[in-house]
């Protein structure tokens, strides 16, 4: 598998501006090109539109406008960063709001420097990351919301589209709450295959992150053996 060559760009958005630079500062160090910082919501979002990193550090406790809306803002839209929560909460609603308002990940700021630089590179990849002991909560998440009834189905609604058997086989191992490199060891694919079958399973079935595709594959049972 070919790696990346370019560095990637990374944008950190805390209130506190000396660890908002310690944290830019060790992400440089790092060969991580950080392309901007921002101190508040607004100027988060703003700032993220015009420099369009590949991940967005993102604190939830902004002022202005809250971290949660700014994920909101910035998740789904052309070129949109990965966002990766770095907060120093680890309430459970916290991380639930975080991570159905788009982010791939969340990591509390208790991590270590070298715990933050995997995650980023993690993120990157498109990875989920989570601080230990949060996975396990978010994939029981998962499994709440694919209990709820779903809307009422309009009768004009095409048909779903069809997967083909490895995209099944791969949705099957995202619901499972696989990472995309356990996924790829698991089926002796490169990384960027997973990653490739997962955009064209979102494609086809018109979602937009990786918490809708595990909603979708966990009201189909297919986190089922």
């Amino acid at each position: 598998m070919t790696q990346r060559q370019d560095p990637i760009r990374v944008m950190v958005v805390d209130d506190h501006p000396m660890w908002r630079d310690a944290v830019a500062r060790d992400l440089a160090e790092s060969g991580f090109e950080v392309v901007a910082t921002a101190g508040d919501g607004e100027q988060a979002v703003r700032r993220a539109r015009a420099a369009v990193p590949d991940v967005l550090v993102l604190d939830l406790n902004l002022p202005v406008k809250p971290g949660v809306q700014v994920c909101k803002e910035l998740v789904g839209t052309d070129r949109a960063p990965r966002v990766l929560v770095l907060s120093a909460s680890g309430e459970h609603a916290d991380v639930l709001e975080a991570v159905k308002s788009g982010a791939t990940g969340y990591l509390l700021k208790s991590a270590s420097t070298e715990e933050l630089l995997d995650a980023v590179r993690r993120t990157a990849a498109g990875d989920p990351v989570f601080t230990p002991g949060l996975a396990g909560l978010v994939l029981g998440e998962y499994r709440r919301l694919a209990s709820e009834p779903a809307p009422a189905a309009d009768t004009d609604e095409p048909k779903a589209p069809r997967l083909t058997e490895r995209e099944t086989e791969v949705l099957r191992l995202v619901a499972k709450g696989l990472s995309y490199k356990q996924i790829a060891e698991r089926l002796v694919i490169s990384h960027r295959t997973v990653q490739n079958h997962v955009q064209n399973t979102l494609g086809k079935l018109q979602l937009h992150n990786r918490v809708e595709l595990v909603r979708y594959a966990i009201e189909r049972g297919l986190d089922d053996d």
